[in-house]
C-alpha cells in the first residue's frame, strides 16, 4: 500500500568529526528510531557528518576538502545501507562532494528506504566568502511515493526567496532546509522559515545542528506560517506528521480563508517582465505543478 504520508523526525545534532566511521551516525539513526518507532523519514543537519569543530582553524578547510567524496563511492552506499537496514527514508545532512572534474560541492543526500539516493541537491548560495564549495545551479524536488513532494534547500539558500518559490512550483509540498547555523542570525532564520512557508504555502522543515557547535532551534512551519514545533539548542529530537493534503488544502482554499497566490492571474492577464532576471511572468505557467508532475 503507498504511503500517504510521513511521520518525520529532525534529528538536531551536533556535528561528527569529518574523515569518521559511520558507527556513531549508524547508532545515533538506530537510537532515534528506538525512542521514536513511528518516523518513517530521518533528516539530519547540514555537514553533519562533516565537523571540524575538533581542529584547529587553520586545519579546518583542508579536512573539509580531504574528506570529499564522489556520489558513488562506497562512503555513500554505506550510508544507503543505514537506510536500508531501517527501511526508512533518511537525509543524513550534507557531504563533502568531489565531482567528476574535481569540484567540490556542498551535497544534500535523501535516500529511500531501498536504501537508493533517490536525490542529491548541489548548494546553490554558499554562505560566502566564508564557505569554500562551488555553487550548485540546479533546483531538486523529489516525489515520496505517493505523499507528495520534497524540495532540498541548504542553510543560506533560505535567505533568497526565490530558492524556496522555485521548489514550489517545481512541486515542493515540504522543504528540507538543512542548516549549520553557528552564527547569531538563527533568531532571522526562523523568521524567514516562516515567510517561506507563508509566501509558497507549503511546509518548511529546517533542521539546525546542536549547541555548543550550533545555535539549535530547529523549526516545522506549516503552509499558513504556524509554528508546528520548534526545538531549543541542545541535542533534540523533533517529530511531526506531514501531509500533503494539507498543503493542497491551503492553496484551494487560500491562507486564512483569505489569500491564494498561485491563482493569481486571470485570462488575458499580461506577462509582468522581471528585468533582474533578464526574464518574465507568465501567467500562463504561474500555477505549481502536481508532485506526478515533478517525477
Amino acid at each position: 500500500m503507498t504511503r500517504q504520508t510521513h511521520t518525520i523526525a529532525l534529528a538536531q545534532r551536533s556535528p561528527l568529526p569529518v574523515n569518521g566511521t559511520l558507527e556513531a551516525f549508524a547508532a545515533d539513526v538506530t537510537q532515534t528510531l528506538a525512542a521514536h518507532p513511528e518516523a518513517t523519514m530521518i533528516i539530519y543537519p547540514e555537514l553533519h557528518l562533516c565537523g571540524t569543530e575538533h581542529l584547529e582553524e587553520a586545519a579546518r578547510l583542508a579536512a573539509l576538502e580531504a574528506g570529499a567524496v564522489p556520489l558513488d563511492s562506497d562512503y555513500v552506499r554505506q550510508l544507503g545501507l543505514i537506510a536500508a537496514q531501517h527501511e526508512v527514508w533518511l537525509c543524513p545532512g550534507s557531504i563533502g562532494e568531489r565531482g567528476p572534474e574535481g569540484e567540490f560541492f556542498n551535497t544534500q543526500l535523501l535516500f529511500d528506504p531501498s536504501g537508493t539516493l533517490r536525490a542529491s541537491y548541489r548548494k546553490m548560495f554558499p554562505w560566502r566568502p566564508f564557505e569554500p564549495h562551488l555553487p550548485g545551479t540546479e533546483f531538486i524536488v523529489t516525489p515520496l511515493d505517493g505523499a507528495g513532494a520534497a524540495g532540498l534547500s541548504i542553510c543560506y539558500d533560505a535567505w533568497f526567496p526565490e530558492h524556496t518559490r522555485q521548489l514550489a512550483w517545481l512541486g515542493a509540498d515540504i522543504v528540507f532546509n538543512i542548516v549549520k547555523t553557528t552564527t547569531p542570525d538563527r533568531e532571522q532564520e526562523l523568521v524567514l522559515a516562516r515567510a517561506n512557508a507563508i509566501a509558497n504555502q507549503n511546509i518548511m522543515a529546517s533542521v539546525n545542528c546542536a549547541g555548543p557547535v550550533g545555535r539549535g532551534r530547529s523549526i516545522v512551519v506549516d503552509p499558513e506560517g504556524y509554528v508546528i514545533a520548534e526545538a531549543g539548542i541542545g541535542e533534540q529530537t523533533l517529530v511531526f506528521e506531514y501531509d500533503p493534503a494539507q498543503v493542497r488544502a491551503v492553496r484551494e482554499r487560500g491562507t486564512m480563508f483569505s489569500n491564494r497566490m498561485w491563482a493569481q492571474f486571470q485570462e488575458g492577464d499580461r506577462e509582468i517582465p522581471l528585468p533582474m532576471y533578464s526574464g518574465r511572468i507568465d501567467p500562463q505557467s504561474w500555477s505549481p505543478r502536481s508532485a506526478a508532475e515533478a517525477e
